[in-house]
């Protein structure tokens, strides 16, 4: 695996490192490229991290947004991550509407994948057969090895093929819409964001354990094709120092 680990006291302090590189390679690729791309996740750490960026002084509207994955909500719903991150983030800056690219999660979910990759294709120039690049994509860890919305035992975490899809939890019993291994391998900088001594076993499985995709699908990170960072706290990161 082509990867780093930042290792902080605990969740705040992960969460900011995180932001921090976050923001310098996001200049980077401004500087660069006149404009960056950038997926995030939604959960409890990622949170602390909107609080981080929302206090950031950057040019917002250099950045285009989107989401690793969504659930089955419309927008205002408290389990939509494009909620937490307008609360906690995009509602206390100046963030140019035309550059949020949710995911249309009101609508039944296959059109809403579809509608999603198709956005997606649209806004990258991309033909039929090719994949974003984005400049960075966020993601978590859940203790069951999960990551974006592949649970284990799904079969897209195989799909090579597709950008983004729907996709039902049996064990949470919900409809998701997530980006695809072919899109999350292909950023430029993947950012893992992963705290909690509940994450310890399966951070270990991800870097140490025999590679199973499908028990395991957070270990899609080892076949990333750009740099891997983990920001972790402590508590995580027990298994593994």
């Amino acid at each position: 695996m082509n990867f780093q680990t930042v290792l902080s006291a605990d969740p705040l302090a992960a969460a900011e490192a995180c932001g921090e590189q976050m923001l310098r390679v996001l200049g980077e690729a401004v500087a660069e490229r006149a404009s960056a791309n950038m997926a995030i996740s939604g959960g409890t750490t990622p949170k602390l991290l909107f609080r981080y960026l929302a206090q950031a002084e950057f040019d917002w509207s250099k950045l285009h947004l989107f989401w690793v994955d969504e659930r089955a909500v419309p927008p205002g719903d408290p389990q939509s991550n494009y909620t937490l991150a307008y609360d906690h983030w995009l509602s206390a800056v100046d963030y140019p509407a035309s550059n949020i690219h949710r995911i249309q999660a009101e609508l039944p979910v296959s059109e809403a994948a579809e509608r999603y990759a198709d956005e997606i294709r649209s806004h990258f120039a991309l033909d039929k057969n090719s994949f974003p690049k984005f400049d960075i994509i966020q993601q978590g860890m859940g203790p069951d090895v999960h990551t974006a919305s592949l649970f284990p035992g799904e079969p897209l975490i195989l799909d090579r093929a597709g950008i983004a899809a729907a996709v039902y939890v049996e064990k949470l019993r919900a409809a998701r819409i997530t980006l695809l291994p072919g899109a999350l391998a292909r950023a430029r900088q993947t950012m893992m964001l992963v705290t909690g001594a509940d994450k310890a076993p399966a951070l270990k499985t991800v870097w140490s354990g025999e590679e199973s995709l499908l028990a395991a699908p957070a270990q899609l990170t080892r076949h990333h094709e750009g740099h891997v960072t983990w920001f972790l706290d402590e508590a995580a990161a027990a298994g593994i120092r």
